[in-house]
């Protein structure tokens, strides 16, 4: 949700910078292409979406392990200086981390990026607060202050839930508090929940010594229940070049299922790639994720239609959208079994 307000304001660019800045191609120097043909990797560039987490494992594991490599693939991976949308809207990235209203959003504005993979298959994201704020459910919303990132998405979302349950969402003292430390500004009183990735900050609150209260997003109201993370390229890349992605989501959906079968081997090459990392947070959040990856869907990636009908519908009702988003132009399982 932090990156809402800069998504909608760099989708409006993504056109301009497309038409004003030549798609990146590789350019081999001379005397590589001299080399035997097998010998040669097509560079790929994959944005995140944010710093490295447990959602992108997956990712650094098919590096780590060399899938990428085995399908001829040579992938740099890198936080994005913008969005994640804009960079592989304009080609910069050929591949990378989003959401499914990112994508919904982008798409409502005539940008042409494609989910190619859902990283999650449930929703887990939610609201935390802690236990001695009393908030157990939305009802408990009621009298409280919620820290946030300033997206009208955000009250939207508390509204629907705390309509379910016949609270006065008016009654919700909203705080845009950005990446302030969330667990200081509770103990000091400015906020009193926010909206965070259960098998992140649920478990950093944890080891922090933070007694939290969690109120499960898409188990409160199924209609939230959307893929979050997915993994994006173009329509160009889908059109012009299926092989290379294709052979890019092979690799990814390797990293991805050895992730499931060893979490714990799996953290290690996510702090191989990014050792900055707090490595206890990494190896109980990859624990946790273990089994929520592909959870109860066929295989690990595969999206369905009427998961993004759901979401769709909502925002169109709710006019964050003006133009209905087709869902089987918005995401394909194509690349993956």
């Amino acid at each position: 949700m932090k990156r809402f307000l800069a998504l909608v304001l760099a989708l409006m660019m993504v056109f301009a910078m497309a038409g004003c800045q030549p798609a990146q191609e590789t350019q081999e120097p001379a005397e590589e292409a001299e080399q035997p043909e097998e010998a040669q990797l097509e560079k790929v560039v994959f944005t995140l979406d944010w710093f490295p987490n447990t959602n992108h494992t997956g990712i650094y594991v098919a590096k780590e392990k060399g899938y990428f490599e085995e399908m001829g693939l040579d992938v740099e991976i890198i936080q994005p200086s913008t969005t994640a949308e804009q960079l592989v809207a304009s080609d910069s990235a050929q591949f990378g981390i989003s959401y499914q209203e990112a994508v919904t959003f982008a798409r409502a504005e005539g940008i042409p990026i494609v989910s190619i993979a859902a990283v999650i298959q449930h929703n887990t994201s939610g609201f935390m607060s802690t236990s001695d704020k009393g908030i157990t459910s939305p009802a408990d919303f009621e009298g409280k202050k919620y820290g946030g990132w300033g997206s009208p998405v955000e009250m939207a979302t508390i509204k629907y839930l705390m309509d379910q349950v016949g609270a006065d969402s008016e009654k919700v003292e909203v705080v845009t508090i950005g990446d302030v430390d969330f667990f200081a500004a509770s103990e000091s009183g400015d906020v009193d929940f926010a909206w965070v990735f259960e098998g992140w900050s649920v478990i950093e609150a944890g080891q922090k010594g933070f007694d939290v209260n969690y109120v499960d997003l898409g188990k409160e109201a199924e209609v939230f229940d959307y893929y979050t993370p997915v993994i994006i390229t173009s329509e160009k890349n889908i059109e012009e070049k299926p092989e290379l992605v294709e052979n890019f989501m092979k690799a990814a959906a390797m990293g991805y299922e050895f992730a499931i079968e060893n979490p714990e081997e799996a953290a290690a090459a996510l702090m191989a790639g990014a050792p900055e990392l707090n490595e206890e947070l990494v190896i109980e959040s990859q624990k946790f994720l273990a089994d929520k990856y592909a959870a109860d869907a066929e295989y690990w990636g595969y999206q369905d239609a009427a998961v993004w009908d759901r979401y769709t519908a909502w925002l169109l009702e709710n006019e964050f959208i003006s133009n209905d988003v087709e869902s089987e132009k918005a995401f394909t399982n194509e690349f993956l079994k």
